[in-house]
């Protein structure tokens, strides 16, 4: 495809240096994740403060991190393609943050033309000095940043687009609302954001407790997917989605990049037989990029890989 769109200049970690995430450490070592800044919901009828409406939203995501895969699978799980557009930084960043360029399943920012993505942040909040993050949901009505809290996006995009979606699913039914909200919690902090806990942490004392916590819930998790397809039973969730999205990169890039290797997805009949399963499944396997999901990974952690070599494996079969 020709394009205009300006695109960012190469990497180029020797001139700006590492991102640095605007995260606290805690005294004891341990990792803790920045807040997020702009929270504001999209409904059906506008009373979160936007209105849900076909082409007046557009989605900046990475698919090498796993918060805004979320959002790229539940687009395409609802069929929202159409109505809600994308655009995908490409995964290896420097100091400047998420950049728009050329490149294998990433390229311009044909909406607003910006190069980087801090540009959307300082449109919305001049002046602006936090992270950076993806995803980020864009209104093109006022030209701002309605959110980039990603637990709220998933859900907004589930929830206030049904109207436009393809027909049977609902990933948030009331009745299991309440037991989605507790297992998104639980899964949240020991697992998706645990194996976070157990790369960056930066005491012995700090790792050791998280990853006990994190392969404790994978443990439970594993003995409750014995009794079912999905983690509620026949039915496919939001829960799902946001465990499936730390599923996909454990044996590619947790294990080894985060030393989170008591053991491996595949070490587990019940997880990996369900993650294959939803692997099989085009909104979930055709929205999963390893290549991005390595290179960002390993490019892109200086203090856990100085030298940025990414691995070639492993290699693994996600077919059922």
């Amino acid at each position: 495809m020709t394009t205009t769109a300006p695109v960012a200049s190469p990497v180029d970690f020797a001139t700006y240096g590492d991102y640095t995430i605007k995260a606290a450490t805690r005294p004891d070592g341990s990792f803790e994740r920045p807040l997020y800044r702009f929270r504001d919901r999209v409904t059906a009828d506008g009373s979160g403060g936007y209105r849900a409406e076909p082409g007046r939203y557009h989605l900046y995501v990475s698919l090498a991190c796993p918060w805004a895969h979320r959002s790229v699978i539940v687009r395409a799980l609802l069929g929202l393609e159409d109505v809600v557009s994308m655009s995908v930084v490409d995964p290896v960043r420097d100091g400047r943050g998420w950049a728009f360029r050329e490149g294998p399943g990433h390229g311009p920012d044909e909406l607003n033309g910006f190069t980087l993505l801090r540009e959307a942040y300082e449109a919305t909040e001049p002046g602006y000095d936090g992270h950076v993050s993806v995803p980020v949901l864009w209104d093109r009505r006022t030209r701002r940043i309605v959110s980039n809290n990603f637990p709220d996006i998933s859900l907004d995009l589930g929830q206030a687009f049904a109207r436009w979606a393809r027909p049977g699913i609902d990933l948030y039914p009331e009745d299991l609302r309440g037991d989605i909200d507790v297992l998104n919690e639980r899964v949240y902090a020991d697992v998706n954001n645990g194996v976070y806990k157990c790369g960056f942490a930066e005491s012995q004392e700090a790792y050791d407790a998280a990853v006990t916590t994190l392969f404790a819930a994978l443990d439970e998790l594993e003995e409750r997917l014995g009794g079912g397809r999905y983690l509620f039973g026949d039915r496919l969730t939001e829960a799902d989605v946001r465990l499936w999205v730390t599923l996909a990169r454990f044996d590619a890039v947790y294990v080894t990049h985060f030393k989170a290797n008591l053991r491996r997805l595949s070490d587990y009949p019940n997880l990996w037989r369900y993650a294959r399963d939803l692997y099989a499944n085009p909104a979930f396997g055709g929205t999963t990029n390893f290549a991005h999901i390595k290179r960002h990974y390993y490019g892109t952690h200086p203090k856990i890989n100085p030298l940025r070599i990414v691995p070639a494996g492993p290699v693994i079969d996600w077919s059922l």
